[in-house]
C-alpha cells in the first residue's frame, strides 16, 4: 500500500516537474521572442540615424546658398585652383575675393575666373563673382563688412585650402542647425599658462594638442562657416585694440573672429571632421565660453 502511494506521489511530482519545465521553456521563448521584436523595431531608428547623416553628406540642393569669402595674397595660381574647385559645389551662390594687393587684379585673371565659373553653371545656376578691393594691406580686410552680401552663410576659406564639395555641403547643412555659431574644419586649443604663476595668460596650441587631448576650444576661419552678421560686428563692434594688434603683427585675425563669435553668443564652435580620406564627415562640439580678455593678452 505504502509502495503504491509512494509510486503515485513520484508520478505526480514528475508530472508537476514536467509541467513546470514546459512553463519555464515557454516563458523563455516569449522573452526571447519579445527581445527579438524589440530589436527589430529599433533597427530602423539606427538605420535612420545613418541615413540622416548620409542625407546631410549627399545633399545636393541645400535650402539656401552660401557665399565663399576667400582671402588671397599674390598667389594667383592657388586662387585659380581654389575657385575652379569650389565653383563646382552645388551650394555655392557667390564668390567674394578679398584683394589687398597694391595692384588691382589683372584682366587675364578676371577673365579666367569668369570663364571657370560660367563653365560650372548647371540647371540655370549662376554664381556671382566679386573682388573686394582694399587700399590698405591688413588681415582685418578679410572680415570687413560687405554691404551687398545676399546670403546669410559665409564660408571663409584661405586660397590654399581645398575640401571636397560633399564635405563642404555637409558642413553647410550642419551650420543650418546652429546658425549663430562657427562650423569649421580646423580646430585649435588654448589653455591657461600657469608657468608664469598668474592667471589670465593663455597659450595657443595647434592640431597636435587637439589630437592628444581630444578637446578643442575654437575653430579657425581659414575654413569655416559663420553668419554674415559677424562681419559687421568684427568691423564696427570689436575693440579697436584687437584690430590694431592684427594689423601690426599680421596675425591672429582668425583667433579674433573665433573669440568674437563665442563672446557674442556664448555658443560652442562645431568642428566638422572631413577630408578626402573620410568616407563620411562627422561633427562634434564641446562647450567653451570666452571673453575678450583672452585675446587682449596675446
Amino acid at each position: 500500500m505504502r509502495a503504491s502511494l509512494f509510486s503515485r506521489r513520484t508520478i505526480r511530482q514528475g508530472a508537476i516537474s514536467s509541467v513546470g519545465s514546459v512553463k519555464i521553456k515557454l516563458l523563455l521563448a516569449f522573452v526571447i521572442l519579445f527581445t527579438l521584436i524589440a530589436l527589430v523595431g529599433r533597427t530602423p531608428s539606427f538605420k535612420g540615424w545613418r541615413h540622416h547623416d548620409a542625407s546631410l553628406h549627399r545633399s545636393s540642393r541645400p535650402r539656401k546658398k552660401y557665399a565663399l569669402l576667400i582671402n588671397t595674397w599674390k598667389r594667383n595660381d592657388l586662387l585659380k585652383q581654389s575657385i575652379s574647385h569650389y565653383a563646382s559645389c552645388p551650394g555655392l551662390g557667390s564668390i567674394h575675393i578679398v584683394w589687398s594687393e597694391p595692384d588691382p587684379p589683372s584682366d587675364s585673371l578676371i577673365k579666367f575666373l569668369n570663364h571657370v565659373i560660367r563653365s560650372d553653371f548647371k540647371d540655370g545656376r549662376e554664381i556671382e563673382l566679386k573682388f573686394d578691393i582694399n587700399k590698405e594691406d591688413s588681415l582685418n580686410n578679410r572680415f570687413k563688412e560687405i554691404k551687398d552680401f545676399k546670403m546669410d552663410a559665409v564660408f571663409s576659406i584661405d586660397d590654399d585650402v581645398i575640401f571636397p564639395c560633399t564635405t563642404v555641403e555637409f558642413a553647410f547643412n550642419v551650420w543650418h542647425t546652429a546658425q549663430d555659431t562657427m562650423v569649421g574644419f580646423v580646430p585649435r586649443l588654448h589653455w591657461d599658462d600657469r608657468s608664469k604663476g598668474n592667471r589670465g595668460n593663455y597659450v595657443y596650441r595647434g592640431w597636435w594638442s587637439v589630437w592628444w587631448t581630444g578637446t578643442y576650444s575654437m575653430v579657425l576661419s581659414k575654413a569655416a562657416f559663420f553668419h554674415k552678421k559677424y562681419l559687421n560686428l568684427y568691423t564696427y563692434s570689436m575693440p579697436s585694440s584687437i584690430r590694431e594688434y592684427v594689423t601690426k603683427n599680421r596675425n591672429c585675425e582668425d583667433i579674433a573672429m573665433s573669440f568674437l563669435v563665442a563672446n557674442a553668443t556664448g555658443a560652442p564652435p562645431i568642428w566638422v571632421k572631413g577630408n578626402d580620406l573620410w568616407p563620411r564627415p562627422s561633427f562634434q562640439f564641446y562647450f567653451f565660453k570666452f571673453s575678450y580678455n583672452a585675446i587682449l593678452l596675446l
